[in-house]
């Protein structure tokens, strides 16, 4: 079972199935950085991504996932 970095929630699981959306990101600090050389990654549950991306001045790109794939 996965937690939200920022709320801490457990995200319910059924057969090792997320039962709501999770947002996961990874980043590779390169040189130059205060973090050189370290990948960072954090998963947030759907409340806490929608809080973040509602602080953006420039809203998400939104695709329907048809045009993605």
């Amino acid at each position: 079972m996965s937690a939200c970095n920022r709320c801490g929630r457990k995200i319910k699981e059924e057969n090792g199935v997320p039962k709501e959306g999770i947002f996961s990101s990874a980043c590779a600090f390169g040189y130059h950085s205060h973090h050189d050389g370290e990948i960072h990654s954090f998963s947030l549950c759907e409340d806490c991504y929608e809080d973040l991306i509602s602080q953006f001045r420039i809203p998400v790109t939104i695709t329907e996932i048809m045009e993605w794939l």
